[in-house]
């Protein structure tokens, strides 16, 4: 491990867990530890670790076919795009596969400007598109600061976040009207001549699981058909059963002009992303060449691991599963623990994705840590963090908010003891709420 340059660190300060295997909803490290894994390790494992099913797709592939460039015919990759359009919302039905979500997202802002001839990309500020060049350039979240100046043409706006209204606003229908105004501005005072596209997580991840209010996304969607602009929902991490739906925006009856995809598309066993593209932008360029490819594009490897994936999925009753656990089991449970804890500000979630936000005084809502806290600062957020790991459960915590992400495949049994440990674990934050 000395010789590992780890990404978003500060190298003397790196301690990893040596994980040393993994099956299901558990991993464990060397010394034989076990930890439950409510983050599916980036929100990414969604059908669970070492499924047989998969494992095995991939040694037959292996065995017939490692690698083939991405300009010829190769039956998994064809297969795999099929299975996709086949479950994507609207008229989704063609597939540029990647390796993974940020050049998911750098492909689809090329397809943005490539198709309408315009250069700037709206962005909300609550969001992360990937480590990338463009990618990091359009997320609007703090880890964007220390690769600027990052010269991408972007405008950012502020989306939909009830609990902290940047409008006042104080129910739900108040919060999707005033952020539908704000756009509508941004668009106008920014000239829709010049904005190709906006894209936007359908359901916000690591900044704070933010569900967009009823009516919100489609309200974006007619504002980019009024002036012309490509919508893009980055499903990156809310794609492939994360809220119980083969992607996101169909819980909330929409159909984008391209989804990115990557992460859940096979849970990560080799690494595979893409866009999905509406047939109108598609077709542009059936006798145009397209700007762009990669090598490892749609990999064999990759590609039956989705096909196995998807097969799971449908066999398994997946999607199901997620939707009635997650209500019954998650969204129950988490809220009987914000009901005990007073470090609890809000709930929020749908499937199996859903965040704590955690904070010193209610009333107020004055967060656990400040925003953007390092160092001391971030401390007793830290200190829960290590509470939950010490007892055996291994969250997805991003600054003051206690996020939970398991596989989809995890049993009702096993949530409920991990919901015991996270009981535990609020504890410490309790500890930190304002007595006055």
């Amino acid at each position: 491990m000395d010789h590992v340059f780890y990404p978003w660190s500060a190298q003397a300060s790196v301690d990893p867990v040596p994980i040393t295997g993994a099956e299901g909803s558990w991993f464990w490290d060397a010394t034989g530890k076990r930890y439950l894994d409510f983050s599916s390790q980036l929100v990414n494992v969604n059908i669970g670790h070492q499924h047989p099913d998969v494992v095995e797709a991939i040694v037959a592939q292996a065995k017939s076919l490692t690698t083939i460039s991405p300009t010829v015919g190769n039956e998994a990759r064809s297969e795999l795009a099929r299975l996709i359009v086949e479950r994507a919302p609207g008229d989704l039905n063609r597939v540029l596969f990647t390796t993974g979500g940020a050049e998911a997202v750098e492909h689809a802002v090329r397809l943005a400007r490539s198709y309408t001839g315009r250069t700037t990309m709206l962005s909300a500020y609550r969001s992360y598109h990937g480590g990338t060049g463009t990618a990091i350039g359009l997320t609007g979240e703090p880890r964007r600061w220390g690769a600027e100046p990052t010269n991408v043409d972007v405008v950012r706006f502020f989306g939909p976040y009830p609990y902290r209204s940047a409008w006042g606003a104080t129910t739900p229908e108040e919060e999707c009207d005033a952020a539908l105004r704000h756009l509508r501005q941004v668009v106008e005072l920014e000239g829709p001549q010049h904005i190709a596209g906006l894209i936007m997580e359908t359901v916000v991840g690591t900044n704070g699981v933010l569900v967009p209010p009823p009516g919100y996304l489609a309200g974006v969607r007619a504002l980019c058909d009024e002036f012309g602009i490509v919508y893009i929902a980055d499903e990156v991490m809310a794609g492939f059963g994360r809220v119980g739906e083969w992607f996101a925006v169909q819980a909330f009856d929409v159909a984008p002009d391209l989804i990115t995809f990557a992460k859940g598309v096979n849970s990560g066993y080799v690494p595979l992303g893409g866009v999905l593209i509406a047939e109108r932008i598609a077709e542009r360029y059936d006798h145009a060449v397209y700007p762009g490819g990669l090598t490892y594009a749609g990999h064999p490897l990759a590609c039956a691991a989705g096909v196995a994936s998807v097969e799971v999925f449908e066999r398994e009753g997946i999607l199901d599963h997620v939707r009635a656990v997650g209500a019954d089991v998650l969204g129950k449970g988490l809220r009987d623990l914000a009901a005990r804890h007073p470090s609890v500000g809000e709930v929020r979630g749908m499937g199996f994705f859903w965040a704590l936000e955690l904070v010193r005084d209610r009333g107020t809502r004055e967060p656990l840590i400040p925003f953007a806290a390092a160092g001391a600062a971030a401390e007793p957020m830290q200190r829960v963090t290590a509470a939950a790991k010490g007892r055996g459960v291994w969250p997805f915590n991003v600054a003051n908010r206690f996020q939970i992400a398991p596989p989809l495949t995890t049993s009702a049994e096993d949530l409920r003891q991990g919901l015991d440990i996270v009981d535990e674990a609020l504890t410490v934050a309790d500890g930190y709420v304002s007595s006055t």
